[in-house]
């Protein structure tokens, strides 16, 4: 019997995957629990149009992420934060106020602080590299800069 999956199945396949099994275990199994449902010539009609859905709208996210990332090139920061004579700041640079900042710069579009990527805050002086995810395939790199406070 063919059945197209809702769910994963283990050692069946994925979600949208065409599977053929005995008909006890799609009738008693599958089914009725809501993993799948019959791949009737309708069904595999609306299967493939999701498909073809999905696709456009993945195309359509990854062309906006790459305007974006062209958006985002050269963008620098620069923080001016009161430190000890070590280099070590009173406090930290965090990705909230690297979200703040960069959604100070004129972009057209807001900066989520999920996607820069930062392990720990910068908690030190100097020149460091920061990650922004735009797209599951498109990360940008800005520069940035940390300095002592002037008195």
């Amino acid at each position: 019997m063919k059945l197209i999956l809702k769910k994963a199945v283990e050692g069946l396949g994925e979600p949208g995957d065409v599977v053929d099994v005995k008909a006890g275990y799609a009738r008693n199994y599958l089914i009725p629990q809501g993993l799948s449902y019959t791949a009737s010539s309708a069904n595999l009609k609306k299967l493939q149009e999701e498909r073809n859905r999905l696709n456009e709208e993945a195309r359509r996210n990854h062309l906006e992420a790459g305007r974006r990332a062209a958006q985002l090139e050269g963008v620098s920061l620069t923080f001016e934060v009161l430190a000890a004579e070590d280099g070590k700041l009173f406090g930290s640079v965090s990705t909230l106020d690297l979200v703040e900042r960069l959604n100070e710069q004129t972009l057209d579009f807001e900066i989520d602080r999920s996607m820069i990527q930062l392990d720990e805050p910068f908690k030190m002086i100097g020149s460091f590299k920061l990650s922004v995810r735009l797209h599951e395939e498109i990360v940008v790199e800005i520069d940035v800069q940390i300095e002592q406070q002037k008195n």
